[in-house]
């Protein structure tokens, strides 16, 4: 089976990145990483993808004219190596019409809440404040909108009577770290089809439960 080619797009310290990398280098994951970009030239990403051989660049938003000359150039290194799949690992930015286009349903993002409710920044905060007993995370499809787009996979997480926001968010980052490797394999393996605002997933012959 070849390796799905993954390209991961973050702005900060890359954990999720770092689980991805973790997961395709104990072959968990019928992936490998080609390529991370960045809008933040300090990401610790982009330190955390050097130590492992991947390809880093920091593209600065500030050098071009305007949001689709900057995703232009993501899409041109991203199609340079090939990538088939795009990951977004804490990239703070919402994914615009160029990108979009070039890679059509070929982009996730990972969310720290259980979508549709609280979308966009500091949803573990969100959640302890609004006071729900049960938070998580959701694997998505990328669309246009902010934490809009087809769920693949959803992971409930308790709110416990003490928890502050960064105490429940730290909880939830175990549970990205689990499922986002999960929905890449289920990508690789051809299982994912969406209809509509539903993703339909078959299991049959899947690794899922084999990390």
């Amino acid at each position: 089976m070849s390796l799905l080619a993954v390209g991961v797009l973050a702005s900060g310290r890359g954990s999720n990145l770092q689980a991805i990398i973790d997961a395709c280098e104990r072959g968990d994951l019928q992936a490998e990483v080609k390529i991370v970009i960045s809008d933040q030239q300090d990401a610790y990403a982009l330190e955390r993808a050097k130590k492992h051989g991947i390809n880093a660049y920091f593209v600065d938003i500030k050098n071009y004219p305007d949001k689709n000359a900057y995703e232009a150039r993501v899409v041109e290194l991203l199609q340079q190596h090939d990538v088939q799949l795009v990951c977004l690992a804490g990239y703070m930015r919402l994914a615009g019409a160029t990108l979009l286009k070039a890679f059509s349903m070929q982009i996730i993002n990972i969310h720290p809440s259980l979508l549709p409710v609280f979308p966009g920044l500091h949803a573990p905060h969100q959640a302890v404040e609004y006071g729900v007993k049960i938070a998580g995370c959701t694997v998505h499809f990328v669309d246009a909108g902010m934490d809009t787009g087809p769920v693949i996979l959803q992971t409930a997480v308790p709110v416990l009577d003490d928890d502050a926001g960064d105490t429940l968010a730290e909880r939830i980052l175990e549970q990205e770290h689990l499922i986002y490797p999960q929905a890449i394999t289920l990508y690789a393996e051809g299982k994912l089809k969406v209809q509509g605002r539903r993703v339909k997933i078959s299991y049959l012959k899947s690794t899922l439960g084999n990390s």
